[in-house]
């Protein structure tokens, strides 16, 4: 791999800051394999609060925090945190806010009720992160999404920052899961996802704002799919194709016989080459 290469990865779940999944496991060894084939990586996530913060050692990284992102017209703490890896030498970033993740569940409450401001902690997560690779002033060759709470992020990218220099030429790949199939949002989302210049014409699925339509318009501003679980809805790469992105089939990241590394990575070569 070239050293100029340079990937985002933003991501719902990595291990060991939560249990072990396909996405999780992903999110764990794939930037590791990458860093180590002379890439270089970010890694994102969201700080909910059952990730044990003195166990996992994170701490705030004061020179990042510190900005608001504004939703429903109200500013909201931006609080950025970091923790190593050691194992792989890599750093992860978390994205933090007390409204939003500091609950002991991810995205369903005790009663598995799903959270009524979902939408806005999507919002925030992916805004977030741009923000803070904003801050670090770190130009992505390519951002590479996992799982549905950075679904936005291909939209506000490819619509609300493509005019700043850092993202102007970076290529999108988004990994589906299984992560969500039937739920709804807020029926108010698309209004309140619109910002910068946006349109409402750019997120005309979210008039319906369900688990399809949010993962439709992810696809809708990404360069490349990747089919990251066997049960992906059927419906997203037919879309996908429809549209000609390159899709790669399910591979099993834990099969000890997977080439998935080898695979993503010839993968992220076909999207840069494309214009």
């Amino acid at each position: 791999m070239s050293k100029a290469k340079k990937i985002l990865y933003v991501s719902s779940e990595i291990f060991p800051f939560l249990p072990q999944s396909d996405m999780s496991y992903i999110g764990r060894h794939l930037p590791q394999a990458i860093q180590e084939s002379g890439g270089e990586i970010r890694s994102f996530m969201p700080k909910y609060g059952c990730i044990n913060e003195r166990r996992n050692q994170l701490h705030e990284v004061i020179r990042l925090s510190g900005m608001n992102i504004i939703i429903k017209d109200i500013d909201r703490p931006l609080i950025i945190k970091v923790a190593s890896i050691s194992a792989a030498r890599m750093q992860v970033y978390f994205i933090d806010n007390e409204d939003y993740f500091q609950r002991k569940f991810i995205y369903r409450d005790e009663n598995e009720r799903f959270f009524a401001d979902n939408d806005e902690r999507g919002i925030f997560f992916a805004r977030g992160v741009l923000e803070t690779v904003k801050k670090l002033r770190w130009k992505p060759t390519i951002v590479h999404c996992h799982g549905w709470l950075s679904h936005l992020l291909p939209l506000y990218l490819k619509k609300a920052y493509r005019n700043d220099p850092l993202f102007t030429h970076a290529k999108v790949v988004l990994s589906l899961y299984n992560d969500l199939t039937t739920e709804t949002f807020n029926e108010n989302m698309r209004s309140k996802v619109l910002t910068g210049g946006m349109k409402t014409k750019d997120v005309e699925f979210l008039a319906e704002p369900g688990a399809v339509n949010l993962a439709k318009t992810a696809i809708q501003y990404s360069d490349g799919v990747i089919l990251a679980n066997p049960n992906v809805d059927p419906a997203l790469p037919e879309f996908a194709k429809s549209l000609n992105l390159p899709v790669l089939p399910f591979i099993d990241p834990q099969d000890p016989e997977s080439t998935y590394i080898t695979d993503y990575n010839r993968f992220y070569e076909k999207i840069l080459e494309t214009k």
